[in-house]
């Protein structure tokens, strides 16, 4: 019984340990990598965008005919 709570306590505890170690180990990443970062969610924004524009503007007229 006492091993199952120890073992219960223990994991909170490294789940712990283990973020801040990786926490300690990350850095920021430095304006350029910023930048590029910045770039490619913006673009894949863009993208996403017009894909979903282009599939509203596709899909009620193939919709319509499909019903028809």
């Amino acid at each position: 019984m006492s091993d199952q709570v120890q073992e219960l306590l223990d994991m909170p505890r490294e789940f712990l340990k283990e973020g801040m170690q990786f926490v300690n180990r990350s850095q920021k990443p430095d304006l350029s990598e910023f930048t590029k970062i910045c770039k490619a969610v913006g673009m894949g924004f863009i993208i996403m965008g017009v894909v979903g524009y282009v599939v509203k503007l596709v899909h009620i007229p193939v919709n319509q005919i499909l019903v028809a």
